[in-house]
């Protein structure tokens, strides 16, 4: 395929991911805007945790707690919560906390980043299913903290969670309301998909660069033998905390746009049931392989949903009523197809090319350019 063409199906491809929520809106309604909106928070959270386990090979089961940091970032620095309960802060903002969303972006990545060096630094000698129990634990502990720190001091307002978070907003431009572009009308969900789909054309863009820049390369050889490596003279410590600093920062930075998204937060959301899932997809797409984990996660965001609105009327058409409740079928499909995966595509359903591999087709294209 020569450039041109190239060039035409990337256009054509960029084109249509920017018509998907006007066409999905148009056909289905706002509630599947919606899903497509958490499809792109789960590409980022995905995305951030194959940074641990793709490319490091470090099993992480508490990854949700720096989606919950970037969350509670963004509920303390854009709600009336903090000036609500203390006072001093009321007097220094008569007008309340409306922090831009682009410091709150930046602080909730900064402040995931720490978390995630927090929690990679005492964990540096274990591996295997003992990191595995320490980071499960970890998340565990964020959630509690959040969901108990609200006594003597209101930090978080316990379970009652944070809510009259204020939307993303650029100067008077709020992504909460509706605007006419060219005819058609824009609202705030395909407005936030905009938002949630730059957030992750960068984490691919930093991503993509990471997987082939010399941090990378030190990543792939901690994974494949981390004593090799070592040998080697690669910093393992370091590289171990850049990774989970990096990936925490995906977290943070996806937590920071739900909250705004949601205008609510509260513990219940950063449940282990969430972390299952976001490592989930990066095995399911296949691990350390970019566009398999964004598959991955696609289908994880969005199967489960076409399975909740499509199982009732199922049973109602073929019984005339509901022998089992849709959640149910629901859960019991979405784990067995789970299983089948495993069983037959164990590498994930996209897994990366083997080095082999990618040798034969050098080889191919040299002979192609010498028969040329």
């Amino acid at each position: 395929m020569n450039s041109n063409k190239k060039l035409l199906l990337y256009v054509v491809y960029a084109v249509l991911i920017l018509l998907i929520p006007e066409i999905v809106g148009t056909v289905g309604g706002n509630y599947w805007v919606r899903v497509l909106d958490f499809a792109m928070l789960y590409v980022m959270l995905a995305l951030g945790l194959n940074v641990v386990v793709g490319f490091t090979g470090l099993l992480d089961l508490g990854y949700i707690a720096f989606y919950a940091v970037g969350a509670y970032t963004a509920a303390l620095l854009s709600s009336p919560h903090l000036p609500t309960h203390f006072e001093w802060i009321a007097h220094a903002l008569p007008g309340g906390m409306h922090t831009p969303y682009l410091v709150i972006g930046i602080i909730g990545m900064a402040l995931a980043a720490f978390f995630g060096i927090l929690l990679g630094a005492p964990t540096l000698r274990l591996r295997g299913d003992y990191l595995a129990i320490v980071t499960l634990g970890f998340g565990e502990i964020v959630r509690i903290f959040m969901n108990n720190l609200y006594s003597p001091i209101n930090f978080t307002n316990g379970p009652q969670g944070v809510n009259n978070i204020d939307p993303v907003h650029f100067g008077m431009f709020s992504l909460d309301k509706d605007h006419s572009l060219f005819g058609f009308t824009v609202t705030g969900s395909m407005q936030y998909y905009y938002l949630f789909l730059a957030g992750s054309l960068l984490v691919i863009a930093v991503c993509t660069r990471l997987q082939s820049s010399r941090i990378g390369r030190a990543w792939a050889a901690i994974r494949e033998d981390e004593l090799a490596a070592k040998a080697m003279g690669i910093n393992t410590r370091n590289m171990k905390l850049l990774a989970f600093a990096m990936g925490a920062s995906f977290g943070g930075l996806a937590g920071s746009m739900f909250g705004a998204f949601q205008g609510f937060v509260s513990p219940e959301s950063f449940t282990f049931w969430e972390s299952t899932v976001v490592l989930a997809c990066v095995v399911l797409g296949g691990m350390g392989h970019i566009p398999g984990v964004i598959l991955g996660a696609l289908l994880m965001s969005i199967f489960p949903e076409v399975l909740r609105v499509t199982v009732g009327p199922l049973q109602q058409s073929l019984f005339g009523h509901e022998f089992i409740s849709p959640a149910i079928i629901r859960q019991g499909v979405y784990g067995i197809a789970m299983v089948v995966i495993m069983l037959y595509r164990p590498a994930g359903l996209w897994p990366a090319p083997k080095h082999e591999d990618r040798i034969a087709k050098l080889n191919k294209q040299n002979g192609k350019q010498a028969a040329a």
